[in-house]
């Protein structure tokens, strides 16, 4: 089948069908005669699950290392299920920076006053300079100085 045909079947772009295969991801397609790529059913399964793994948010490098052990028919699953684990806790880290951050601005917008005035603690905050409204408490920093530590 063509490239076009592989990608209504996988999911996956016909850009990014090329950029799979020039980056070593997915074998070249073999070309027929007009020089068309001609995709088996093979590479569409491929194509599958690397969309599924990019939709898990597994790293390029993560996919290839699953592909392989996906065609090694003799892996020992504890490889698998240390990658699958290791990007668990990545994105738990993720999911908790990412709450910090929301935690940083919600602070910061509930101590803006968002009037006519110009002093503003959410531009204050961004700056890194303490605001009034949200100044520290006990010599420990505020919210907006200890999520811009962490980033």
């Amino acid at each position: 089948m063509r490239i076009g045909e592989a990608a209504t079947r996988s999911g996956v772009s016909a850009k990014m069908i090329r950029h799979y295969e020039s980056i070593g991801l997915l074998a070249p397609a073999p070309r027929r005669d007009n020089s068309y790529r001609d995709f088996d059913a093979r590479d569409v399964h491929d194509l599958t699950f690397i969309r599924r793994a990019r939709d898990l948010g597994f790293s390029i490098e993560e996919i290839g290392r699953l592909l392989a052990l996906w065609r090694d028919r003799d892996r020992p699953s504890r490889e698998v299920k240390e990658i699958a684990q290791a990007h668990v806790a990545d994105l738990e880290a993720r999911i908790a920076r990412m709450q910090d951050m929301v935690e940083t601005l919600r602070h910061l917008s509930e101590a803006c006053a968002g009037d006519e005035r110009p002093d503003c603690p959410i531009l204050t905050g961004l700056a890194g300079e303490k605001t009034k409204a949200a100044g520290s408490h006990a010599g420990q920093p505020d919210q907006a100085d200890q999520g811009a530590d962490q980033r």
